[in-house]
């Protein structure tokens, strides 16, 4: 017999009791029929039907309603009733013997992990996805919309897994969506080996074949495109592309070219980008000869390759007649300059392998910028103070035996001694000169000068010289460059007179010119991680006297040396820290050290110079284009704002302010 419960408002507590306990003891279905009934009179009732034990949170109040117009099971009674918790926005948490009702929003913290048992459809429970093919992180930007806001999912990437809370039969439908996108690519690399062909020769050419030509603008289709990379080590070709039907044309095209060619007619060019002909064929002949690159084409060994076998005379003439070319174990190798091209005629397994060689040298070569920084700071000091004098008034006023007396310290012709001065008051060197003249006193073999009785210089100098060179060098890795700032200075090496019996004597000199001033001479070395090893020659000289009669007198400060310097890291080469003190005491005997009166008989003089010389150094490595026009936009940019501090003024009688200047850089033009 079946059973009807009909619960409402107002409904009395014994007669639900009554009717409960009549449903629980018959084990036919029941009809289901709560209407505003509140939450914990329903969940009481259910709890008598199925026999759960329920634990409500505080939180959950309100009604629910329920209305089953045919009988249901009694197993299907739990399920009905988390469908309407799940409206009202509660859920259940299933624990051990107990069922929890909570709010929706805090269930997270207490849904279980998925078991190996099915739960059923609005359970709340937390499962983990552990991903194969597709990142975890990008995984939750697609699930995300497909979870409830109150439902966390996060991402693992340690393990590149999804970790998601959710109803039951919600997580069976993110599985499916999830297992539907984390699949293999289809544009998994394919390896494509070669028999008779070169990769190195055959991937250009099916890149040109297979390169898309849309329309001009147009974006290309990702899935259309094909990458192809020739593998040189086992000469085969590596294909990859999202269309399986585009790789299996590639694949078949490649296997259509790779076929042998007729006899003596193995004859290829291969065109160089950015090593030189002749320097590769040179390595070339030293790989397949077994000869030194360093030896001269006429020491060219006899030797072949593999074979064991010697070359012929007359090869080893054909290869000695020119270094661009050469012959040997049934290979000869051409190197065309015009073309900076290879012509290579071998066998195909011999040419293979030599395109693999070239390929590695036939690479970008890395640039060193190197920037030389020449420091010297120069303090020089000097003082002088001396008296001097002279007693010549009887000499102007009598011809007889007379007697002179007096001081005079200096070497004549300086300008500081009192015999120079009187004969030529002009002449007096820099300083504060004071001085006692009488007329003028005419002496034997001097002539007429002034009678100078006293002298007294003082004399206190101070210069300071602050100079910065910064020669710099741009060269390849492991070629030598030389920058050269200063004069051509001649020098006189020797000299004599051509005379003859009739003929008057014609003096000849003989002269060599020299550089002189600023030389910089380095060699770079790159290594791969990043040192550079520097081979340097610096020199730093200037003329300091020409008037010698012996010849011209120059300073000459050198250095040379061999560094290993980190990129973009300054070192210091080497200089010259001097400190110098010079005290000089002129005075008669006796008279100069008297206190006091000493000072009538002394002439003093001070001079202190400090140098300080230091060379450092700073290289910077250039491995890309865009590098090296980094280093250059930051010089050019520098010169540019000298020019413009140094425009001058606009005046009114000269209207043209447009000085040299050098143009705004502009971008370099784009590669076809």
């Amino acid at each position: 017999m079946k059973q009807f419960l009909r619960l409402g408002q107002g409904l009395s507590g014994a007669l639900l009791a009554g009717w409960l306990s009549l449903a629980a003891a018959a084990e036919e279905p029941v009809t289901l029929n709560f209407v505003n009934a509140e939450i914990d009179a329903v969940i009481k009732a259910v709890g008598e039907i199925t026999g759960r034990n329920f634990l409500l949170d505080p939180k959950v109040k309100g009604t629910l309603s329920i209305i089953s117009n045919q009988p249901v099971a009694r197993h299907l009674v739990y399920p009905t009733l988390l469908s309407a918790l799940r409206l009202q926005g509660f859920t259940a948490v299933e624990g051990e013997g107990i069922t929890k009702i909570v709010p929706e929003a805090e269930a997270r913290t207490h849904a279980h992990a998925a078991g190996k048992a099915p739960a059923r459809g609005d359970t709340l429970v937390t499962k983990v996805y552990t991903l194969k093919n597709e990142s975890a992180g990008q995984m939750v930007g697609v699930l995300r919309p497909l979870v409830p806001a109150n439902n966390p999912i996060s991402a693992f990437p340690g393990t590149n897994s999804l970790v998601v809370t959710d109803y039951a039969d919600n997580l069976k439908r993110l599985e499916q969506i999830i297992e539907a996108i984390d699949r293999p690519s289809a544009g998994e690399p394919v390896l494509v080996p070669l028999k008779y062909a070169s990769a190195a020769d055959l991937a250009p050419t099916l890149a040109r074949v297979f390169a898309e030509n849309g329309p001009a603008g147009a974006a290309i289709d990702p899935a259309q495109r094909v990458s192809i990379v020739a593998e040189l080590r086992s000469n085969s070709l590596i294909l990859r592309s999202d269309n399986p039907a585009k790789v299996a044309r590639v694949r078949t095209l490649a296997a259509e070219l790779d076929t042998p060619t007729r006899a003596g007619g193995n004859v290829q060019i291969v065109y160089l980008r950015n090593a030189d002909a002749v320097k590769v064929a040179h390595t070339l002949r030293g790989v397949l000869t077994g000869a030194s690159t360093a030896e001269a084409p006429a020491n060219l060994s006899a030797a072949s390759p593999a074979g064991g076998a010697s070359a012929p005379a007359a090869t080893l003439a054909a290869s000695v007649a020119s270094p661009a070319s050469f012959s040997t174990g049934g290979v000869t190798i051409h190197a065309d300059t015009a073309s900076n091209a290879l012509i290579i005629a071998a066998p195909e397994a011999v040419y293979n392998g030599l395109r693999a060689v070239i390929e590695k040298l036939d690479v970008r070569r890395a640039q060193v910028h190197v920037e030389a920084l020449v420091v010297e700071v120069t303090t020089d000091k000097a003082a002088e103070f001396g008296i001097q004098w002279q007693t010549l008034d009887t000499l102007a006023t009598s011809s007889g035996t007379q007697a002179i007396g007096g001081t005079n310290f200096g070497a004549r012709g300086s300008g500081q001694n009192i015999i120079d001065v009187a004969g030529n008051i002009g002449a007096a060197g820099q300083g504060l000169n004071i001085g006692v003249v009488r007329g003028q006193v005419t002496l034997p073999g001097i002539g007429t000068i002034a009678n100078l009785g006293v002298l007294a210089r003082a004399l206190e100098t101070q210069a300071n010289a602050n100079i910065l060179s910064t020669p710099s060098l741009l060269t390849l890795d492991n070629e030598e460059a030389r920058i050269v700032i200063g004069q051509n200075v001649p020098f006189i090496t020797g000299q004599y007179a051509q005379s003859g019996s009739t003929t008057t004597p014609t003096p000849f000199q003989t002269i060599e010119r020299r550089d002189v001033g600023l030389t910089l001479k380095v060699k770079p070395q790159v290594t791969e991680g990043g040192t550079v090893r520097l081979q340097i020659y610096q020199e730093v000289s200037n003329v300091l006297d020409k008037s010698n009669a012996a010849g011209v007198i120059t300073n000459k400060r050198s250095l040379e040396s061999t560094v290993l310097v980190d990129d973009g890291q300054i070192v210091v080469l080497g200089g010259l820290i001097q400190d110098s003190f010079i005290d000089a005491d002129d005075k008669v005997p006796l008279l100069g050290d008297a206190p006091l009166i000493g000072a009538l008989f002394r002439y003093e003089s001070r001079k202190r110079s400090k140098t300080n010389l230091m060379v450092f150094l700073r290289p910077q490595v250039l491995r890309s284009a865009s590098s090296g026009q980094g280093a250059t936009a930051d010089r050019y940019d520098m010169l540019l704002g000298e020019q413009k501090k140094q425009q001058s003024e606009q005046r009114f009688f000269w209207k043209d302010q447009g000085g040299p200047q050098l143009p705004p850089l502009t971008a370099p033009p784009a590669r076809p």
